[in-house]
This record gives C-alpha cells, sequence and structure tokens, in this order.
C-alpha cells in the first residue's frame, strides 16, 4: 500500500480532539531502546543496520497495536513521503535522511509510530491529540512491555536502558507536548517563560523539535534528563508545568483583549485579510498568521469559522502536502502561488472578524 493510501486524510486528523486542545495540540510520549549484543545504528555497518531491521520490523508489526499497520523501510519511500512524515510529527528530521537498513512502522490511526534505526535501534512514540500525557505514556509503556518480551534489549542494572546518546540513559522516556502560544508571544512573555522552563530541567524547541523555529507560535515543551526519574515521575513533572504554561496563555489573552484590544484586532484583522486576498504567500508567513486566525476563532472572532479548518490549512499548505496535492514537482514561487490560491478558495466563505467592544454589543467591522 502506497503512504498516501494509508494516512489519515488531513481533514479528518484536524478534527482529532482532546483535553486543552485550544492550546495543547497533542501529546507524545517516545522510548529509546536498543538490542544487546548489535552495534549502534550510527556505529554499524550497512550489513548490520539491515540484520537489525529485520529483526525487529516484524516484531513491532505483530504487536496488537500495530494490526493493519504500515510497514517500510526508509529506502522504499520518496523524499517526499518522507517530508510529509516529518510535517505530521510522525517520523523526526533524522530519521528522513535515513535510507537502507532504516524502517518505520505506523498504526492506523497514526497514535504509534515506531522507527527503527534512527539513532538508536528503536524510537517508538504514542501520540495523543490534547494534553494526554498519562494515556500516552500508558499506550507505550503497554507497547514496550509486550515488544520487551520479544525482543533482548540493551540494559544495565546501573544505568538503566543503554542508549546511543547519554542524553537518553536510563529510563530513555522523552516526552512533550506542542503547544500553540499566541497570547504569551504577542504580550512578549515568552521569553521569561522559557528561561523558567528551562531552569526546571525542561526544554523548549522550535516546531520540528531541536534547533527548529517556534514556526505559528507553536513550541515544544518536553524533559531533558532521563536518568534519576522514574517514568511516572516525569509525566507528572511534566503536567505540573504544561497547567501554569496553559494558565499562562489564557491569562494573557485575557489582558490582552482587556487591555489592548485594538493590538489583537489589529493582528487577527491583517492575519485574516492577507491570508483571505493574497496571490503569493510563503509557507513561513502562512504558518505565523494562521496562529493568528486560530486565536481568532478561540477567541470567538469567527463565529462562521471552525477551528477545524484552520488546523487542517496549517497541514495542507506546508510544502510536502501542498506538493502532493499537485503530484508534479514545483518550485518553491510555484507553491507559494498555489498556496495563496488555495488559502483564498478555501477561506472565501469567511467573514471578517468581529469586533468586541468593552460594554457592548458585538460588530461587524465597517465595509
Amino acid at each position: 500500500m502506497q503512504l498516501d493510501q494509508f494516512l489519515t486524510p488531513p481533514a479528518e486528523t484536524a478534527r482529532r480532539s482532546g483535553p486543552h486542545d485550544r492550546i495543547v495540540l497533542s501529546s507524545r510520549v517516545r522510548l529509546a531502546r536498543n538490542l544487546k549484543d548489535a552495534a549502534f545504528p550510527g556505529w554499524a555497518k550497512k550489513p548490520e543496520r539491515i540484520r537489525v531491521l529485520e529483526l525487529i520490523q516484524p516484531a513491532v508489526a505483530s504487536l496488537p497495536q500495530m494490526k493493519d499497520a504500515f510497514v517500510a523501510a526508509m529506502d522504499q519511500l520518496t523524499p517526499l513521503d518522507k517530508q510529509i512524515l516529518v510535517e505530521r510529527h510522525l517520523i523526526s528530521r533524522e530519521h528522513a535522511a535515513k535510507s537502507a537498513g532504516s524502517g518505520l512502522v505506523l498504526n492506523r490511526d497514526e497514535s504509534y509510530c515506531v522507527m527503527i534505526n534512527e539513532e538508536d535501534h528503536l524510537r517508538m512514540q504514542a501520540l495523543r491529540p490534547g494534553l494526554q500525557l498519562r494515556q500516552a505514556w500508558a499506550a507505550i509503556d503497554a507497547l514496550d512491555t509486550e515488544l520487551e518480551a520479544r525482543l533482548p534489549y540493551a540494559f544495565s542494572n546501573d544505568w538503566g536502558y543503554l542508549t546511543a546518546c547519554p542524553t537518553n540513559l536510563g529510563t530513555g522516556i522523552r516526552v512533550s507536548a506542542m503547544l500553540h502560544l499566541p497570547g504569551v508571544v504577542l504580550a512578549e512573555q515568552i521569553n521569561p517563560i522559557i528561561q523558567s522552563v528551562n531552569k526546571l530541567g525542561l526544554a523548549v524547541r522550535g516546531l520540528y523539535g531541536e534547533g527548529t523555529e517556534a514556526l505559528g507560535n507553536i513550541f515544544q515543551v518536553s524533559n531533558q534528563m532521563t536518568l534519576g526519574e522514574s517514568e511516572a515521575a516525569i509525566v507528572e513533572r511534566l503536567e505540573k508545568v504544561l497547567a501554569q504554561i496553559i494558565e499562562h496563555e489564557e491569562n494573557a489573552r485575557e489582558v490582552l483583549l482587556e487591555k489592548k484590544p485594538k493590538v489583537v484586532y489589529n493582528h487577527i484583522g491583517r492575519a485574516y485579510g492577507i491570508l483571505a486576498n493574497a496571490h503569493s504567500i510563503s509557507s513561513k508567513e502562512t504558518m505565523n498568521l494562521l496562529s493568528l486566525l486560530r486565536l481568532g476563532v478561540d477567541l470567538e472572532l469567527f463565529p462562521d469559522l471552525d477551528r477545524a479548518l484552520v488546523d487542517e490549512l496549517f497541514l495542507i499548505t506546508q510544502p510536502a502536502h501542498l506538493q502532493k496535492m499537485y503530484s508534479e514537482k514545483l518550485s518553491a514561487e510555484e507553491r507559494d502561488v498555489l498556496r495563496a490560491d488555495l488559502l483564498r478558495e478555501r477561506l472565501k466563505n469567511v467573514k471578517r472578524p468581529v469586533i468586541r467592544p468593552p460594554n457592548g454589543p458585538t460588530s461587524a467591522p465597517n465595509p
């Protein structure tokens, strides 16, 4: 089966919902594992990587959670397919660069994805919409337990699970949430929040993880330490920090509307105006403006606009998804034009944002 026939359509993906999903877009728990008596992928020769892939892939695919899964070696996927998986946050950018000897197993509803021979032999992750860290941890813990009964893991009584990078040593767990934080960004509070989170031993990264930009006011918050603390304690600690960030974002939105409503209306109105009327627009600008449009939906400034449409546009306007829609190789300039055409078409029936004057009825801007 081809990847595009397997993946959930973007419109359905955008309708997945979960707790606090106005702000928390998704939760993820990832475990790093390696096989004993086998070289780490970065040190292994190609025949060894292929041998490990042939050992691990059928074991993962046979798990009950992976019934009817998509199973592929990375050299069987096109560069476009790999980039689509990255844009959906199903695989890492590093894994997309892999070829022979690496692979993946993705379950039907995209709630589990296992990368084989990325930095470690196994990078398995559970994904859930909204704030569901405990649910994601329970899910991946159960999958890991079943897999450990089938594969010989590299484990030390002193150090825990052995990993290619020391930062994953011990539990091998990485707990993360993807947050939409336009309020604290507009209120210029994001830098103090990042500094506070870093002091708590957590990391704040951009849209696609380490070393990437926070496009669309989307940030990833995750643990940094994996050794000397239980998985449950790591999950609980991150949950507490996320609850505080959610509160900061909600408060920032309320204060901005109360004290600087014109600033809010200006940002959201300009975003709507450009998205609904542009004839050429880059992916980066689109992400940043869609973030403001999503904020407008959350603030009830677009009564006739469904947030799911905005979330769908977040996905289908990204380069690989856009390229896939038109099935021909496009230059960056051609993509910018087609992206603008798509946005104008999808937003043509969306009316301009309403204005909510203090102590007055809701009204639309004058024509």
